[in-house]
């Protein structure tokens, strides 16, 4: 079970997600390309995962023991590689090369590059598939090795709404469901954007839990940007040990940035200087909030 959040932990989480997210905007002017609508959305599951429920060693990237974490949607990789840089995996200023020649921080990100990096992702719809592969062959060690079940490692699935569009992560489901992968976790960014425009006019997705549920997946929905629901929703998956599980996580497509919240047109695009100086102002002022509240 992951351990209780106190009001402290709280704090500290809401603190280091306000950071991330300053960092992303950052990461995404130096580069003039990028993805921000995302990218910001997912902080707080992100700064939820690296801050407190994951196993994992930022100085020992390759633990043998760590959580394995799939990144499908790898677009919103500058908050992937925010949150790796501020838990301790690299230099926070490394950040600052994003998608630049040579950088170990690419558009996408690619595993043989960056230490903590599990998948090279880019396609859309792929990561699912490696992420039950992943688990299958986890299955099959433990079987081979005659592992206990404290030896249980989790393989988290972080997938966008949108490419549900493509056919190949429907199938990854199905295998899923049949092979009934308990440690299995995927966490959907329900975030109801595409670049082309809003889920529900491109490819409706609705009603997305019966369909996860009808492949024998336990489905939960939650506000993605709430602490507890995120730490009780991965604490409830943990405790079903016949079949794998779904998080539809609702978030807010900019979060933290009022101009860009809702705007699917964010989904690409990286700000220029005066929007980047507008979006930290925000975020900065968010902080003091966020200070001020828990003191």
């Amino acid at each position: 079970m992951i351990s209780h959040l106190t009001d402290d932990k709280i704090k500290f989480l809401e603190e280091k997600a306000n950071e991330i997210r300053q960092s992303v905007i950052r990461m995404l002017l130096e580069a003039g390309s990028g993805h921000s609508a995302g990218s910001l959305g997912m902080a707080d599951i992100f700064t939820a995962f690296y801050f407190h429920i994951s196993k994992h060693d930022p100085k020992n990237p390759k633990w043998e023991e760590r959580d394995r974490l799939v990144l499908s949607n790898g677009h919103i990789c500058p908050v992937l590689y925010a949150a790796m840089a501020h838990s301790g995996y690299f230099p926070i200023e490394e950040l600052k090369t994003l998608r630049k020649l040579g950088s170990r921080l690419q558009g996408h990100p690619h595993r043989e590059w960056l230490p903590g990096i599990e998948t090279s992702s880019g396609p859309l719809g792929s990561g699912l598939s490696q992420a039950v592969g992943m688990a299958l062959a986890e299955r099959m060690n433990v079987k081979n090795e005659g592992s206990t079940a404290d030896k249980t490692k989790w393989f988290y699935c972080f997938m966008g709404d949108g490419e549900l569009d493509c056919g190949q992560g429907w199938e990854a489901v199905m295998l899923a469901g049949r092979e009934k992968i308990y440690n299995l976790i995927g966490i959907i960014d329900r975030n109801n954007i595409q670049i082309d425009g809003f889920t529900e006019d491109i490819m409706p997705l609705d009603p997305l839990k019966d369909k996860f549920e009808s492949f024998g997946w336990h489905v939960l929905e939650i506000d993605g940007h709430n602490f507890n629901a995120i730490n009780d929703a991965i604490d409830e998956a943990k405790a079903i040990f016949e079949k794998p599980t779904m998080i539809i996580a609702r978030t807010i497509p900019g979060k933290g940035v009022d101009f860009m919240e809702r705007e699917f047109s964010w989904h690409g695009k990286s700000p220029n200087k005066k929007e980047a100086e507008k979006a930290l102002h925000e975020l900065r002022t968010l902080g003091g909030k966020i200070k001020g509240e828990h003191e």
